[in-house]
């Protein structure tokens, strides 16, 4: 029989009694029951009966780290996954390290904790490895303070109805962010129907969204736009129509949507019967889609009808908390779709991956760490030279000013890698040696040699 099919229950060690109560009813969510384990001892005991995914909360002290190690060197097999405190990152690199699965934050969504278990039992299992879809709501990482205000306004605009532009760059997750919102509607959320504006050209598209090739319809009273049955703006009726790169859709296709929006109401091409259009708009939009207002690109009336509600996407660079748990899954992910033996990332290879400026946000991450684990031979840790032998210096990962000799261009990069350090683990001079695998007078000294400055150190995070 599967695995995946006959996990119902997970193990679950270092759960302060306080929080059992909530943490059952999330883990029902995802219709998973949980075994509760007080001791390393009684968790491995369990485990000897049953062969179930183990919960490990880290939140509650060094100790249960250690089990985790244990556990792991007497059972390599088990999954095992991790629960942190957002205000602490580096518990969620120290989770990755010690061979976590995957890392997640309080408070648990039990959706989100099962489809994890699925996923790595279908990592273990399948045969051909299992297809990767695109990402699901679930799949959003949010340690970082930045994303955990995020999701603070996924959830106000997933209780009500309105136009939402989602902006950020390209690679932040903006269309997870509106599948999140579509998927958190209080009812039965219809379809989730997505359209890049960019990839058509003018005709093709307004034949997609519409069916129809039919200019605008004029001001006149009653008079709607005609909507053939099977377009995309049929089908998203009663659910979301999520465009992405609406500044490269036409004036025309532009000013039909606009009409359709503001009369929620449209013609049927076949029958010339009227009918209501309940779609919900989102966008995905660039950091320049106020200049593109300006410029005349986008209609300012589809512009305001699209962006009720505005949620800002950070880039990976100013949300570098969820870098690891996400480099975790990428290489994961990675290794089982291309049907490579496991691979782990080290402590150097880690850090220096979360101290990068990804200028290509998951995309960049995703397809450098295609590289180095298909670089990499056997089943072992990918360290940093595997890490520095892929990036590039031109442009891609990591971009240096041109011009210097080799030993000032070395001299730039350790300068911007330890403070990136410094900033991911806010300054904490302990934390970042071990980090960089020095010690912590070498670090002084090297910082004193760079011109490296402190960093202040932050003793209560705004939104815990």
């Amino acid at each position: 029989m599967d695995r995946a099919q006959t996990v119902k229950s997970v193990v679950y060690l270092g759960c302060p009694a306080a929080d059992r109560a909530e943490t059952e009813k999330a883990l029902a969510g995802g219709s998973l029951s949980i075994v509760w384990a007080d001791t390393v001892a009684s968790a491995i005991g369990e485990l000897q009966r049953r062969d179930l995914p183990v919960l490990l909360d880290l939140t509650s002290g060094p100790t249960v780290l250690r089990g985790a190690r244990e556990i792991k060197n007497l059972r390599a097999s088990t999954l095992m996954f991790a629960v942190v405190d957002a205000r602490r990152p580096e518990l969620t690199t120290e989770a990755v390290l010690a061979g976590m699965a995957d890392v997640f934050s309080r408070p648990l969504g039990g959706r989100r904790v099962a489809n994890a278990i699925d996923r790595e039992l279908g990592f273990a299992t399948s045969a051909p490895p299992p297809a990767i879809g695109p990402p699901e709501p679930e799949d959003l990482y949010t340690h970082s303070l930045a994303m955990r205000e995020v999701t603070t306004l996924i959830s106000h605009a997933g209780a009500i109805r309105a136009g939402v532009m989602i902006r950020g760059e390209d690679g932040t997750g903006r269309r997870v962010v509106a599948r999140a919102i579509h998927a958190l509607q209080p009812d039965p959320a219809g379809p989730f129907v997505t359209l890049d504006c960019a990839a058509f050209d003018a005709d093709e598209l307004e034949a997609r969204l519409f069916g129809t090739m039919e200019p605008p319809v004029r001001d006149a009273a009653r008079s709607l736009e005609r909507v053939s049955r099977g377009s995309l703006v049929d089908r998203a009726n009663g659910g979301t129509l999520y465009l992405q790169n609406v500044a490269d859709a036409s004036a025309r296709v532009q000013a039909r949507l606009a009409r359709i929006l503001r009369d929620r109401e449209a013609v049927a091409a076949e029958t010339g019967e009227s009918a209501g259009f309940d779609l919900r708009p989102m966008a995905g939009v660039d950091p320049g889609v106020d200049e593109h207002v300006r410029e005349g690109r986008v209609r300012e009336d589809l512009f305001r009808r699209l962006s009720v509600l505005r949620i800002e996407v950070p880039p990976l660079r100013n949300r570098r908390a969820d870098i690891p748990p996400l480099a975790n899954y990428f290489v994961r992910e990675i290794c089982a779709r291309l049907s490579l033996p496991p691979k782990a990332l080290s402590r150097s290879a880690l850090s220096l991956i979360a101290a990068l400026p990804w200028r290509g946000n998951a995309v960049e991450l995703r397809a450098l760490l295609e590289s180095v684990a298909g670089g990499v031979n056997g089943s072992r840790r990918i360290g940093i030279d595997d890490v520095l032998a892929h990036l590039r210096l031109d442009g891609g990962s990591v971009v240096f000013s041109k011009g210097g000799t080799l030993r000032q261009a070395r001299a730039r990069f350790e300068r911007e890698y330890i403070a990136s350090v410094l900033e991911l683990h806010r300054g904490r001079i302990s934390e970042a040696a071990r980090a960089l695998g020095i010690q912590r007078t070498n670090l002084y000294r090297k910082m004193r040699e760079l011109h490296v400055g402190r960093i202040k150190r932050e003793t209560s995070p705004i939104g815990s």
